[in-house]
């Protein structure tokens, strides 16, 4: 076991941590800028698969700069996410938000029969999105893949990377079929809130 390190400050421990992941993933087929937001996921979670189960479309990170540089709203599925979000480093005039949690969520999901998360998909189509952002709910990917094909719902970016047994695997496999628009994913049931979120605030750090 490694000995403990103390008096270290937060931007030490991240530089150092930083130098271990780029040690142990050693070289690989990612460019500089997807490097990036693979090596800010694998701080996020400790987790090395991540490197092998990624999936960046040739034009994801050139929509996402765009995107945040032209301060687009950043709609995620859950409060969660929102608030993990580096919004100190967004142009002026940027927004996050989820509509997950608001009574009209709620009321829009009863209407509709389904999932509030799906609801929230619904909602966020008049917000004009540039990047969607979806860590936790495979309801709301599958909602979102649908309402493209509908052309009602065209974001510039979306980082669909749902975690869980019910339908994450799957709702990303139909992500990398049937997406319309630039997209940052994974394969398998890993994923979550923590992931779409350093996803996220890598790709701001980029277009800084």
């Amino acid at each position: 076991m490694s000995p403990i390190l103390r008096g270290l400050r937060g931007p030490e421990i991240e530089r150092m941590s930083m130098e271990i992941i780029e040690k142990e993933l050693g070289p690989t087929d990612f460019s500089t800028e997807q490097l990036q937001v693979v090596k800010r996921i694998i701080h996020a979670t400790a987790d090395f698969d991540f490197a092998k189960n990624i999936r960046f479309h040739p034009d994801a990170v050139v929509a996402a700069i765009e995107a945040i540089r032209s301060a687009c709203p950043i709609v995620t599925d859950t409060q969660m996410a929102a608030s993990g979000i580096s919004r100190s480093l967004l142009p002026e005039g940027s927004k996050v938000v989820s509509p997950m949690g608001s009574a009209e969520c709620r009321a829009l999901s009863e209407q509709m029969g389904g999932t509030m998360a799906e609801a929230a998909m619904e909602m966020a189509s008049s917000m004009e999105p540039g990047i969607v952002a979806i860590g936790n709910a495979p309801t709301a990917l599958l909602r979102l893949i649908d309402m493209m094909e509908e052309e009602r719902f065209l974001p510039r970016l979306i980082v669909g990377v749902p975690v869980g047994f019910v339908n994450a695997a799957e709702s990303k496999e139909e992500l990398l079929r049937r997406s319309k628009v630039p997209y940052i994913t994974c394969l398998g049931r890993k994923g979550g809130t923590p992931v779409a979120v350093a996803a996220v605030n890598a790709l701001i750090r980029l277009a800084l």
